[in-house]
C-alpha cells in the first residue's frame, strides 16, 4: 500500500473490489430493518454535472450510514430514458435516438462509479427498454379501463412556419417564438389523451401520511387551487336561449357584478359576438393565443379584453350587463367565465377603469363615507346596495344568496380546482406509444395486453409536418381492430416522459419480472419508499404525478399503499464560487470530472457534504475544499505511520 494518500490509485482499487463482490446488491434479509431509499433518477444527458453530483453523493452517504448500523437498505439507480432531447440530437445528428441515448447511459454509469456509489445496479431501471414501457403501455390501459385515461381535444403551442407542435423547452423568450425557426407561436387544437388527475384533487390536499418538507406541501395546494363557493347561471339576452355559468368564491358581491368577461376560447363568443364587434373580437383572439397561461395570469400584466357587443341578465335585478372577453380568464380554469365586481376584485378594478364600466360598491369597506374608491375592497363586510340581502355579513350573505339562486334555478353551492387534467400526449418519437387503435366501426379500443409492448419502429423520418414521425411510418400506424379483425390505424402519439417516471420506484424491485408490473411479494416487503430525495423542483409536475399514479394504483386493487414516499427531502443550489448560480456565460462552473482528477471522488464527496445545510446548498470554494485535503492527509498518516512521524508530518504540511 503507497505510504501517501494517493486517490488515483487507491479508488480504482476498492471500486473495483466493490463490483466484484457486488457489495451493495440488495439483501432480502427480514431479520433486518428495511429501509427503502430513493434518489431521482436522471435523464442520460451525457455526463454529470455538479447539480448531479450534490444531489448523488449525500444520499449514498446517508446509505452507507444505515447499512453500517444494520439496515437493510434498498438504493437502487436507472436512466429515465426518454425524452425530447434524445430526439434533438437525433435530428441535429442524424442518427438513432436510440445510440444516443445508450451511449450517454454507458458514459454515466462510469461516472457513477467513479463517484464511488453505492447503488444496486443489478435493480437498474431505464424507461425507453421495451421491458419497461411495455408495463408503462400496460398501465396506460388499465388506466383507460378504469375511465381515468380519456381523450378530446386540448390546445397546444403550434409553429405555422415549421407547422408542427411544440414542446415548452422549444418556445423560447417573453415572445414566444419557435427555437428551431424564430417565428411567432400560437396555440392550436388538437387531439390528446389526457390522464383524470382531477378526480383525486381532494385526496391529493391531503399530507397527513407523508413526512414532506412544508414548501413542497404549500406548492402543490396551491397548484391544486380548491376553491369554495357558488356556481352562478347568467341568461344570455338574445333571440336564442342561452346562457353562461360562472363559479364565484363571493356569491355576497353578486349585485356588484357589471359585466361577465369569458375567456377568448369559450365556445360561446363566435355565436355571441355582434356583428359591429366582430373584427375587434378576432384581432383580439389572435392576439391571446401568443400569450402563455402564466403570462395571462400574471398579477403584474396590463388587463386588456374586447366588449362582444352581447349581454347577460343579472339574476335579480334582471338589469342587462355587457359580456367581454378577456385573456385573464382561462378556458382551462373553473367554467372559462367569471362576473366582473370591480369594486371588490383587484383584477375587475382595474379592467373596469381602463375601460371606463361602472364600480359598485356592495360590500361596505371599514369606515367608508360613500365616496368612490380609490382601490378594490377585498375584504368582507356587510352587504349594502343588494336588495333583500343589505344588512347580512359576509358569511350569511354568501349562504342567503346561493339559496336564493338555487330557488331561482339560477345557482348552486359548489367547489372547484385550479387543478385540470393532465395532458400525456406528445406529438413526437422518442417516448412510449400510447396502446390505443382508431377503428371506424369500433372507436378507440386498446392493444390486447398479449400484444405489449407496441415497438417504436427504428426507421422514421423527422418531417416538419405537425404530426408524430409515427404517423408518417405505415407500417407502424397501419393495423388491424382487435375487436373486429378490419384494417385500423394505431395512435401515433407517445407518452410525456413524466409517465414513465410516476411508478419506476415500483419496477426496480424486479425489473427483470416477464408476468407482472410488479413484484408483489416483493411490494408487500419493501414499499412505500422509505425516504425520496430530489429537486423540489418537480413539487407540482413528477411529485404530484407520482402521488396520483400511487393512488389510482390502490384504487384498482394493485397496491395496498396510497402514497409513494413516505419521507421527502429536497437538496439546495449549489452556486459558483461568486455566489450566482453557475452558467458558462458567467465563467463559474465548476466541472467534477476534473476536481476528482485532481483530488478525487473522497475528497470531493467529503467537501459536498460540509458545503453546508443539504436543503440550502452553497457557493462553491476552492479554499475549502483544499481544507479536505489536508484533513484526509492527516488521517492517512495518522492510520499508516507511528504516531511521532504522523504528527511532524502533519506539522510540516500545514
Amino acid at each position: 500500500m503507497t505510504r501517501k494518500y494517493n486517490p488515483k490509485e487507491i479508488e480504482p482499487k476498492w471500486q473495483d473490489r466493490w463490483e466484484q463482490d457486488r457489495i451493495y446488491k440488495v439483501d432480502d434479509n427480514p431479520n433486518k430493518p428495511k429501509w427503502y431509499f430513493l434518489t431521482m433518477f436522471p435523464y442520460p444527458s451525457g455526463r454529470l454535472h455538479i447539480g448531479h453530483w450534490f444531489m448523488y453523493a449525500p444520499p449514498d452517504a446517508k446509505a452507507r450510514y444505515l447499512r453500517m448500523k444494520g439496515q437493510n437498505v434498498f438504493f437502487p439507480m436507472g436512466f429515465d430514458a426518454f425524452g425530447l432531447p434524445a430526439e434533438n440530437a437525433a435530428i441535429k445528428h442524424n442518427l438513432n435516438p436510440a445510440k444516443w441515448t445508450i451511449d450517454n447511459m454507458a458514459y454515466m454509469r462510469k461516472e457513477f462509479r467513479t463517484m464511488g456509489a453505492s447503488y444496486a445496479w443489478s435493480n437498474e431501471v431505464i424507461t425507453c427498454d421495451p421491458k419497461y414501457y411495455k408495463w408503462t403501455q400496460w398501465l396506460f390501459i388499465q388506466f383507460f379501463k378504469q375511465g381515468l385515461a380519456y381523450r378530446k381535444k386540448a390546445p397546444v403551442d403550434w409553429c405555422p412556419k415549421c407547422n408542427t407542435s411544440l414542446a415548452r423547452e422549444q418556445v423560447k423568450g417573453e415572445d414566444r417564438i419557435c427555437d428551431r425557426c424564430q417565428t411567432p407561436v400560437t396555440k392550436k387544437d388538437l387531439d390528446q389523451w389526457l390522464f383524470r388527475i382531477t378526480k383525486y384533487a381532494d385526496e391529493l390536499l391531503d399530507f397527513s401520511k407523508i413526512e414532506w418538507p412544508e414548501r413542497v406541501r404549500t406548492l402543490q395546494t396551491e397548484w391544486i387551487g380548491r376553491s369554495e363557493g357558488a356556481e352562478i347561471t347568467f341568461e344570455v339576452d338574445s333571440p336564442v336561449k342561452q346562457s353562461i355559468t360562472v363559479f364565484t368564491t363571493r356569491p355576497d358581491t353578486l349585485f356588484g357584478a357589471t359585466s361577465l368577461i369569458i375567456a377568448p376560447e369559450h365556445p360561446f363568443v363566435e355565436q355571441i359576438t355582434s356583428t359591429e364587434q366582430r373584427q375587434a373580437v378576432e384581432d383580439y383572439i389572435n392576439q391571446t393565443k401568443r400569450v402563455t397561461e402564466i403570462d395571462r395570469l400574471a398579477t403584474t400584466r396590463e388587463k386588456t379584453g374586447v366588449w362582444t357587443g352581447a349581454h347577460a341578465v343579472h339574476p335579480f335585478t334582471k338589469a342587462k350587463i355587457q359580456i367581454w372577453i378577456a385573456d385573464y380568464v382561462l378556458m382551462n380554469y373553473g367554467t372559462g367565465a367569471i362576473m366582473s365586481v370591480p369594486a371588490h376584485d383587484e383584477r375587475d378594478f382595474a379592467f373596469a377603469k381602463k375601460y371606463n364600466l361602472p364600480i359598485p360598491v356592495v360590500i361596505e369597506p371599514p369606515n367608508w363615507d360613500g365616496s368612490a374608491l380609490d382601490e378594490a375592497y377585498t375584504g368582507e363586510g356587510k352587504l349594502i346596495n343588494s336588495t333583500q340581502f343589505d344588512g347580512k355579513s359576509s358569511e350569511e350573505g354568501k349562504k342567503a344568496v346561493t339559496q336564493a339562486l338555487e330557488e331561482l334555478g339560477q345557482g348552486r353551492a359548489a367547489i372547484t380546482y385550479r387543478l385540470h387534467d393532465w395532458l400525456i400526449s406528445r406529438q413526437r418519437y422518442w417516448g412510449a406509444p400510447i396502446p390505443m387503435v382508431h377503428c371506424r366501426e369500433c372507436g378507440t379500443v386498446p392493444v390486447p395486453e398479449e400484444q405489449l409492448p407496441v415497438l417504436l419502429p427504428e426507421v422514421v423520418e423527422f418531417l416538419p409536418t405537425g404530426e408524430s414521425p409515427l404517423k408518417l411510418n405505415k407500417e407502424f400506424r397501419i393495423t388491424d381492430c382487435p375487436e373486429c379483425g378490419g384494417e385500423a390505424e394505431r395512435d401515433t402519439d407517445t407518452m410525456d416522459t413524466f409517465v414513465d417516471s410516476s411508478w419506476y420506484w415500483f419496477r426496480y424491485l424486479n425489473p427483470e419480472k416477464a408476468d407482472g408490473w410488479i413484484d408483489t411479494e416483493k411490494a408487500v416487503e419493501w414499499l412505500p419508499v422509505d425516504e425520496y430525495a430530489g429537486g423540489i423542483e418537480h413539487a407540482t409536475m413528477h411529485l404530484l404525478y407520482a402521488r396520483f399514479f400511487t393512488k389510482a394504483l390502490r384504487d384498482m386493487g394493485f397496491v395496498n399503499h396510497g402514497e409513494p414516499f413516505t419521507r421527502l427531502f429536497n437538496q439546495g443550489l449549489m452556486l459558483g464560487e461568486d455566489g450566482f448560480k453557475m452558467s458558462k456565460s458567467r465563467g463559474n462552473v465548476i466541472d467534477p470530472d476534473s476536481q476528482v482528477e485532481i483530488y478525487g471522488a473522497d475528497v470531493f464527496r467529503t467537501y459536498l457534504m460540509f458545503i453546508g445545510p443539504w436543503e440550502s446548498g452553497g457557493p462553491w470554494s476552492g479554499q475549502g475544499i483544499e481544507g479536505v485535503v489536508r484533513f484526509y492527509r492527516k488521517v492517512w498518516n495518522f492510520i499508516l505511520e507511528p504516531a511521532e512521524q504522523s504528527n511532524a508530518e502533519a506539522t510540516q504540511e500545514e
